[in-house]
């Protein structure tokens, strides 16, 4: 393959950057553009895993001072001869000693192309190579601990469980149907539906956790929904930690979606400001209404903020109401204010009830529980392993449908060879999953989602 070059650290001006060089010829790229200043050896004459404090010139032309690091094949992140430049972190600079590379060789890097090549050379699996990404992404404490112990192999020690069984029982079959000459005993269809069944009830454990760590990882859809001047702007606002909603006392002020992300305790919000739900002549206030109640059913969380300082409305009990049966909370705001709405009417139409008064700040440790113990994030295993995606997704279910349908034949007689061709389609599919037996397609696909310089 050929030695290619990118930045890696994030484009703008900053302390350092980092430009990754990997490929055979990255240590002689490196000669030609380095001078140490704090050892007398070039680049391809460095040990591997140590550092060099020199300058960056080429053709008689000063670029920076800068430190580079030496990473020997095969142990670097991507098997291969890997050179890492720290320079200052301006752009200008930066992008310069790229070209530079460029010109003395090296190819521009692809989307993920590094860790592409590092799982090519077998340094981590592709769910591994996945959850690299995963760790990037992540916006919270929660979601970097599930994607660091993917990182570490815990989904892969999962399928590897399963898929070790099925290696088994294949071969089993395989003896006995290829080689009838040798009297080997046929496979003991008690026992095979038997050790079927554990590996179904192991990926329909696998498949449970997916929906409680999507919402880890991506954050929770959250809809502030009410009737106008509820406080749902200055929840927003609270939970933002900025003004990003408008606030006023005129009704109808929000018009249209305000979105942010926040980060609650260990869970993302992906938080949308609605505009007061109720029957209004204005045509661009309606379109609001129609967003706000169309978020309604779309939302994963809904925020129904009620005003603890005002009776219970027709536009309250429609709220409620149309809540009642989705994942939601309801907010009793302005609790520093004498109470005149009907709190127990409020309270039988929700399963959890928070009171706050998001003016003065109060309540929001309430709030991080209540999510917490309806997402029940507090007692998730994240060293167990949580699929990452939908691709991961995908290859669990078609393993665990080839599994039922394995059992479905055994039951109703059908041959051993019949059963085996199911069997291994469920084997094919976990193989797919952890990259070991999967096409180029499936590959690129999966590392085009990354950035470049990783």
């Amino acid at each position: 393959m050929n030695t290619i070059a990118a930045i890696s650290t994030p484009r703008g001006a900053g302390g350092i950057s980092v430009i990754r060089i990997s490929g055979e010829d990255a240590f002689a790229i490196a000669d030609k553009i380095f001078s140490p200043i704090s050892t007398k050896l070039a680049p391809s004459q460095m040990n591997g895993y140590t550092c060099a404090y020199g300058k960056i010139i080429a053709d008689k032309e000063y670029y920076d001072d800068c430190i580079l690091t030496v990473f020997k094949a095969p142990k670097s992140y991507t098997g291969e001869n890997v050179a890492e430049i720290s320079c200052h972190g301006g752009i200008a600079v930066t992008e310069s000693i790229l070209q530079l590379i460029y010109s003395k060789g090296a190819s521009p890097a692809g989307a993920g192309e590094f860790t592409k090549r590092a799982f090519l050379n077998g340094k981590m699996n592709l769910i591994q190579a996945e959850a690299v990404m995963d760790i990037i992404s992540a916006e919270g404490k929660a979601s970097l601990r599930c994607a660091a112990a993917l990182r570490e192999g815990a989904l892969f020690s999962r399928i590897n469980a399963v898929s070790v069984k099925l290696i088994h029982l294949l071969g089993e079959i395989g003896a006995w149907v290829d080689y009838p000459e040798e009297n080997i005993p046929e496979v003991d269809s008690h026992a095979m539906t038997e050790t079927l069944s554990l590996a179904a009830d192991e990926l329909e454990k696998i498949l449970a956790d997916y929906d409680c760590g999507r919402i880890i990882r991506e954050g929770i859809d959250t809809a502030i929904v009410g009737k106008p001047n509820v406080g749902k702007s200055t929840l927003m606002n609270l939970l933002s930690g900025c003004e990003r909603s408008i606030v006023t006392d005129i009704a109808g002020t929000t018009r249209d979606i305000v979105e942010e992300s926040v980060r609650l305790g260990d869970i993302v919000l992906r938080l949308s400001d609605t505009a007061g739900i109720r029957d209004t002549e204005d045509i661009v206030e309606g379109f609001g209404v129609k967003k706000a109640q169309n978020k309604i059913d779309s939302a994963d969380f809904i925020l129904a903020v009620f005003d603890n300082s005002e009776p219970l409305t027709a536009e309250d009990i429609e709220i409620a109401d149309r809540c009642a049966e989705r994942n939601a909370a309801a907010v009793i705001n302005k609790t520093d204010k004498e109470t005149l709405l009907d709190t127990a009417y409020i309270e039988s139409r929700f399963r959890n009830t928070i009171y706050i008064s998001a003016g003065n700040g109060d309540g929001l440790t309430q709030l991080q529980n209540v999510l917490s113990d309806i997402f029940k994030t507090n007692s998730i295993d994240f060293n167990k392993g949580i699929l990452a995606n939908e691709r991961q997704r995908g290859c669990v279910r078609f393993a665990l449908k080839a599994l039922n349908e394995s059992i479905a034949a055994l039951e109703q007689g059908y041959t051993l060879d019949a059963v085996n061709i199911l069997i291994d389609d469920a084997e094919n599919s976990l193989l797919e999953l952890t990259g070991e037996r999967t096409s180029e397609a499936v590959v690129n696909e999966v590392f085009s989602h990354f950035c470049v310089g990783k």
